[in-house]
């Protein structure tokens, strides 16, 4: 055998032997029969071997800190009920009737389930408060354990809750620095071979310290976060407390080793030896963040600790990066996520001359491998250090202890409610199907199983879930930049500069593919720097506008012959063009319309979708239906209605605009296209992209210009087919009256599909999560100031929880800073022009007449650079008044107080709109109702109201919001089409192909594309 081998076999024979040994010493002690403890342990073992009921209860966990009155509690617990295997269903369904809602049965009953609520809170958490956590603080000590503290809290939104959370941090080091000096010393705790141990420990989580910590803008945080920590690190480094920095999700990362890394380079925190940095080895490129570290800390001279754990955000991760369509940073299979934790405990004591290992696990086989490692590079057991979950980590942390190894218990302190999302979390961990402390407990697996090599199986895994790759009928949404990487940061820095080189050309109308010369131009401006020219438009006359209408309908017959297949493959080619433009693209959206860097990518992302989309359904509509019977051939398919017009908004410069052409040329219409003045050279850049890709010029008009001049010149054309439009209510409704008119020479009535705007309100349930209630109505307002038909402007809460929400909400809002949008540290830019500035100042004013101004935010001297509006929150504003009921399409908010949900849904439903609408809640019985009586086009649940996918979210309202199919669903092509059906008698002389005489199978009978001939 080769020496290698040898090496590996006699490992793992140590490793063996070392995890027999640990399961020995950490079986879990007998309870007493039938004491209230045993009795919580079946209940929990009966709980997690039912995986609905064990759903439905930890759900009614993580809602029960809002479930603050009788009733709301029993709503709460209603579907726990349900889901109980009684044996009899009509139990289930009838035991929620039976708990008290009212007077003391009601109270008594609440105060009875918070109590169990905190008995099992208090498993996971070690006290509410600084006295109760210092008790188990001194308990755990006598018992030989370290610890390590965790503060809990809500998320942070605010820059005052990010104050709260700095002043609890330095609170409690002040505290434990004075606590334990008294205590006794401890030789395994208090030293190892570099010297003094110190015995207060403290984990801090860095994004609970600013409200605003994004990595998209890294330079601006790193300054601010670092300004806050240095006294608190100045503080733990001169009283001889230990800091940990946690580490939470991917995205933040990066921005924590950052901070991480800066601080501690500092000449005076660089020979500071007691800090450490968690490091979650589920991440792919956690090897590789190691070894940037090993060499950091090698350049700094000072070694630095690593707590090595596996991750606790695996679920999050994952779904996120699906969802987003970015590579998933965790590894699937959990066999590759123990492998990873093996081989960076290799790297680690390889180098722990400047990276001081401590393994966080209750994974015996982790574990074991650890103190097997170390054995053989003569590493002492009082230089290990071991981690442990308070509450999870008792029966391994004691074994660990018996054996003589430095064990630090992880012991969040905290109030239950604020804790319970921590809560749910360990309890998750603690019940996963692949769990070690279950597998090794609950479902009995062998210790020999237990303690095998983690390694590929196929056999395991022959039935898991793959990623296929995409076929030609499927779709999938273009990815968002991820800005938390650096490469799109880059990326979009560099387009900024190459855009900002090119501004102040000049671009003029095109009709079949020749330039216009014009009388009259105008500036676009920069909305942030009013002074900054982005280019110099020439203005079409209605005279060009005759001209387009002219041309395009010359080019109709033939653009109209094409086939299916040539126009979807030109649409393809557009998408595959804006996706190697795409930065540059998004530059010229953040300097002409304002936008920031995230709102301008998705809107290029948002346009290449459509492209994709509309070319692969436009295919799918070009097969003829074909129905036979005999006797009879039935042939039903669709051709161009002749030429659209198209009417674009600034607010979505390039999606609306790519969405609406790009469906009318895939139907094999020709298309005259007028972009928004204030967004006229994004639109001469698709116009640009479209020729690019090989769409011919005659097909294509572009027509920037004034809309009161040449749009009904467009819409009044004899030729004109159908209009297309997006913008205010008051020119979709004019468009709808004149296009049912009928001129002279006209052959048609005129398709008009008309997005119009909305008055959209986001409805908060008593029982909601406040964390996220606050956070997504702050982004559906106040993203891109607000100037989205689909953004939030009325926000309807119960009435016992208003002032709170209206308190967090200004406060989340005010932390938003304000400036220009090509700075990605502001989250607050300027709005399009002045006369939208102008036009929501005098709404605001004029909202002060009805309603109570809580909030105004100040510009400053930004007013005078750009066209920026601070933004305004109102409350006890009437319903019925004009801030609750007209489109401001700016950062105003209404609050409403609502009584019922009844009431709730009446205002929200009581305004001339219908667009989008939001429902913050737990209960799945209220956001049926919701689904059913919030009369609105598209409805989010749990979620902003904002950033409607292509296919996943068609988007589009009802009412006065518009009319129309939905823009990016399966039958928005219809509407540029005409269906015609040819019948044929097939009969000849008595004779005719065997069909069927009657019956049809309706998901039969198509034929592959073509374009057929009557």
């Amino acid at each position: 055998m080769e020496p290698n081998t040898v090496a590996a076999g006699r490992l793992e024979t140590r490793i063996s032997q070392l995890g027999k040994a640990l399961f020995s010493l950490a079986k879990p002690q007998q309870q007493v029969p039938f004491t209230l403890s045993w009795w919580e342990d079946r209940v929990m073992e009966f709980t997690m071997a039912n995986e609905p009921l064990k759903v439905e209860l930890f759900r009614f966990i993580d809602a029960l800190p809002a479930l603050k009155t009788p009733s709301l509690l029993a709503q709460g617990l209603g579907p726990v009920f349900q889901t109980i295997p009684f044996g009899q269903p009509f139990l289930g369904q009838f035991l929620p009737f039976l708990i008290p809602q009212k007077r003391w049965p009601g109270d008594l009953f609440k105060s009875f389930v918070e109590y169990c609520a905190n008995r099992m809170a208090r498993k996971f958490i070690a006290g509410a408060n600084l006295e109760a956590v210092t008790r188990e603080l001194f308990n755990l000590r006598r018992s030989g354990q370290g610890f390590t503290v965790d503060v809990l809290g809500e998320a942070t939104m605010t820059e005052k809750e990010a104050e709260i959370s700095l002043e609890e941090y330095t609170k409690l080091a002040r505290h434990l620095a004075q606590e334990v000096k008294g205590w006794e010393e401890d030789q395994r705790l208090d030293f190892n071979s570099q010297g003094r141990l110190p015995r207060a420990n403290i984990s801090i989580k860095l994004s609970s310290l600013d409200s605003q910590f994004d990595p998209i803008a890294p330079g601006t945080v790193v300054e601010r976060v670092s300004g806050r920590i240095r006294p608190l690190l100045r503080f733990a480094r001169d009283n001889q407390i230990f800091i940990y920095f946690d580490m939470e999700q991917y995205a933040l990362k990066d921005l924590v080793m950052q901070i991480f890394q800066e601080v501690l380079r500092e000449a005076e925190f660089r020979e500071w030896p007691h800090v450490g940095l968690a490091i979650q080895v589920y991440l792919k490129d956690t090897r590789q963040d190691l070894e940037n570290l090993c060499q950091w800390a090698r350049e700094r001279g000072t070694p630095v600790w690593v707590r090595l754990v596996k991750g606790a955000y695996w679920d999050y991760e994952t779904i996120h990066a699906g969802l987003e369509g970015w590579p998933s940073p965790v590894w699937e299979k959990k066999w590759e996520t123990d492998a990873s934790y093996e081989e960076i405990t290799t790297f680690l004591l390889e180098n722990r001359a400047h990276l001081r290992p401590a393994f966080a696990s209750h994974n015996i086989r982790s574990v074991s491998q650890a103190i097997a490692k170390a054995e053989a590079r003569g590493i002492p057991a009082k230089e290990m250090e071991f981690q442990v979950l308070y509450g999870m980590g008792k029966p391994i942390g004691d074994a660990l202890t018996s054996l003589g190894y430095r064990v630090r218990v992880y012991t969040p302190y905290g109030e239950l409610i604020p804790g319970m999302a921590y809560l749910v979390r360990r309890l998750l961990e603690n019940t996963a199907n692949d769990s070690f402390i279950r597998a090794a407990g609950a479902d009995s697996l062998s210790e020999e199983r237990l303690l095998m090599k983690p390694m590929h199986n196929p056999v395991r895994e022959q039935n898991s879930p793959t990623t296929p790759g995409i076929t030609p009928r499927e779709f999938r949404n273009e990815p968002l930049a991820n800005f938390s990487s650096v490469m799109p940061r880059t990326d979009m820095t560099s387009a900024l500069a190459r855009v900002r080189n090119q501004l102040g050309k000049e671009y003029a109308p095109m009709v079949s593919g020749k330039v216009i010369k014009t009388q009259m131009s105008f500036e676009s401006v920069n909305p942030s720097r009013k002074r900054e020219v982005v280019g110099r438009i020439g203005y079409a006359s209605p005279s060009d506008a005759m001209a387009a209408m002219e041309a395009a309908e010359r080019a109709r017959k033939s653009w109209g012959a094409t086939s299916w297949k040539t126009r979807a493959d030109l649409l393809r080619k557009t998408a595959s063009l804006l996706r190697k433009r795409k930065f540059d693209l998004a530059a010229w959206q953040i300097l002409e319309c304002g936008k920031n860097w995230r709102e301008a990518d998705a809107d290029v992302c948002e346009a290449i979708d459509f492209c994709d989309y509309y070319a692969a359904t436009g295919e799918l509509l070009g097969r003829s239906r074909v129905v036979e019977m005999a006797g009879e051939l039935n042939k039903t398919f669709l051709e161009p209605r002749g030429v659209a017009v198209v009417i674009a908004p600034w607010n979505f410069p390039l999606a609306i605009l790519a969405g609406m052409s790009a469906a009318a040329l895939v139907t094999g219409n020709t298309l005259v296209m007028k972009p928004a003045e204030q967004s006229s050279v994004n639109g001469a850049l698709w116009h640009q992209a479209l020729l690019d890709a090989g769409f011919p010029p005659e097909v294509i008009q572009f027509l920037p210009g004034k809309g009161e001049e040449i749009g009904p010149v467009l819409v009044n054309h004899p030729a004109t087919s159908i209009v297309a439009f997006t913008g205010s209510r008051k020119a979709g409704l004019s468009i709808n009256r004149s296009a049912a008119e009928i001129f002279a020479g006209q052959t048609q009535v005129k398709k008009v599909i008309a997005e119009m705007g909305g008055k959209n309100a986001i409805l908060i349930d008593a029982n909601a999560d406040l964390d996220e209630a606050v956070a997504g109505v702050t982004a559906s307002a106040m993203d891109f100031q607000g100037q989205k038909c689909s953004a939030c402007s009325r926000v309807l809460v119960p009435r016992e929880m208003h002032n709170l929400f209206l308190q967090r909400l200004v406060e989340a809002i005010a932390s938003r800073k304000i400036g220009p949008g090509e700075d990605p540290q502001f989250k607050l830019g300027p709005v399009i022009d002045e006369e939208a500035q102008n036009r929501i100042e005098a709404a605001i004013t004029a909202g002060r007449q009805a309603g109570k101004l809580v909030y105004r935010g100040d510009p400053g001297p930004l007013k005078e650079e750009g066209f920026f509006v601070g933004p305004a929150v109102f409350t006890d504003t009437p319903p019925e008044s004009p801030l609750c009921q007209e489109e401001i399409f700016g950062p105003v908010v209404a609050v409403i107080p609502y009584a019922t949900l009844e009431e709730a849904l009446q205002i929200a439903n009581g305004v001339p709109y219908a667009l989008t609408g939001g429902f913050y809640s737990r209960s799945n019985q209220n956001i049926e109702r919701v689904a059913r009586e919030f009369h609105v086009g598209n409805l989010y649940i749990n979620r902003k109201i904002t950033g409607a996918l292509v296919h996943r979210q068609p988007f589009g309202g009802f009412k006065m919001s518009g009319v129309g199919s939905k823009a990016g669903g399966a039958d928005y092509l219809l509407q540029f089409l005409l269906p015609r059906t040819i019948t044929e008698n097939t009969l000849r002389r008595g004779f005719a192909p065997d069909r069927p005489a009657s019956g049809f199978n309706l998901e039969e009978n198509v034929n592959p594309p073509e374009n057929p001939e009557p």
